[in-house]
């Protein structure tokens, strides 16, 4: 893979989005679709027909939090020429690959007390912020690498979403996913991290929905209070990044959520609890991601260099490249390669490693591993979309208008 597709989206209605997304999305779907009917079928225990036929059960509590993506889901659906259920499935694989969601307990080794990378476990990534005080360019960073499944490496679009009232948002997926991470016209950037832990009881709204809703904000209060409004069912690790030069990252969990803040700057975060360990799994804690442990503190050395060397916008980007490629632990490492040693189905890689400046609007990411991609800039700026004073239902105050960096 030596480039990402690219998918703008701009239909005034839900289904219609929906359909322009997986009209363009249809051969990508297809292979997403085939390496989830075995990946779920593994994790859960179920035929991928039985799968399908329980996806709507989501229905109704996607339509309590955010009802205009279930049109959206179904205009997917439409232009993939696939059904409903199955595209509904593709956004709660994340919920299905922690074992069976519907009753049952979960598959051994994804409760979030072991090492989950060997049973099947997902979005081990590796997420930060880099504001002002981290580096001599003033500007104001967010990133990651993300780390998926090898058998969906080639399924990753990046979306361009316009829709009338709210914000633009460049973001990068799974094809037929509603959401995942990303950045909007308003100088929001949410990454994500996978957190493992399965605690609580019951269907819940799926991520992909979450940070949809967080993306579609127009101020960091209302994408927190879709986070926190949000009841789920699983642990995710979530980072909101802020073009005024402030972020906050919020580990949340089926029950209560912990946040930090940066230190001298900059903020990391992998696969780990680091603000706190739920008190529902305190006694039998262990990261489902053991390289995690590891990981975190070389990005933040690696990082730490954009303060004394990125003092141009290569320069920082060129530190951020040769941090997110390191090797330590290799192959489980923070560019990680597929490990030979698991189940097909189970091996992970560095799918997208991305770089979005909210100062200047510009969204890069590498077509896969780091090492051996360079960042490619995406054809469009965050900041083309409207902004802050274009905000329909709040105006902005006189002196806090946005502006293009």
């Amino acid at each position: 893979m030596t480039q990402l597709q690219t998918i703008e989206i701009s239909a005034a209605g839900a289904r219609d989005r929906g359909a322009q997304y997986g009209e363009a999305a249809r051969a990508p779907i297809e292979r997403s679709l085939d390496f989830y009917t075995q990946s779920v079928a593994r994790a859960t225990g179920l035929p991928w027909a039985d799968v399908v036929a329980r996806a709507p059960h989501w229905v109704p509590l996607i339509e309590d939090f955010a009802p205009d993506l279930v049109e959206e889901i179904r205009g997917i659906a439409l232009g993939a020429n696939r059904s409903f259920e199955e595209i509904l499935a593709l956004n709660v694989r994340g919920e299905l690959l922690r074992g069976n969601p519907f009753g049952t307990r979960p598959a051994a080794g994804n409760d979030g007390t072991g090492d989950g990378r060997t049973d099947g476990s997902d979005d081990g990534c590796t997420s930060f912020a880099l504001l002002p005080a981290a580096n001599p360019v003033g500007h104001v960073y967010a990133g990651q690498n993300w780390d998926l499944y090898s058998g969906v490496a080639d399924t990753v679009v990046v979306l361009r979403i316009e829709q009338p009232g709210k914000p633009t948002i460049i973001g990068h997926v799974e094809a037929g996913q509603v959401a995942r991470h990303g950045a909007n016209s308003a100088g929001i950037a949410l990454n994500a991290n996978g957190l493992g832990a399965g605690f609580g009881s019951g269907l819940g709204v799926p991520g992909t929905v979450v940070r949809r809703k967080a993306l579609e904000c127009w101020d960091l209060h209302d994408a927190l209070l879709a986070i926190f409004d949000a009841r789920q069912s699983l642990s995710s690790n979530i980072l909101l990044t802020h073009r005024d030069g402030f972020a906050i990252d919020v580990e949340t969990t089926p029950g209560r959520h912990g946040w930090m803040y940066p230190t001298d700057g900059l903020l990391v975060h992998g696969n780990h609890f680091q603000s706190f360990v739920p008190p529902q799994i305190n006694d039998t804690y262990k990261p489902f991601s053991v390289d995690s442990l590891y990981r975190l503190p070389r990005v933040e050395s690696g990082l730490a260099q954009v303060r004394l060397d990125g003092t141009t916008e290569e320069a920082v980007a060129r530190i951020v490249q040769t941090t997110m490629s390191d090797h330590f632990g290799h192959p489980n490492a923070v560019c990680q390669h597929a490990d030979p040693r698991r189940h097909p189905l189970d091996r992970n890689e560095t799918i997208v490693s991305s770089l979005v400046d909210l100062t200047t609007g510009t969204y890069r990411l590498t077509p896969g591993l780091p090492c051996t991609h360079s960042y490619q800039q995406a054809p469009w700026n965050l900041y083309d979309g409207p902004g802050p004073q274009d905000r329909p239902d709040v105006p902005a105050p006189a002196m806090s208008l946005a502006r293009r960096g």
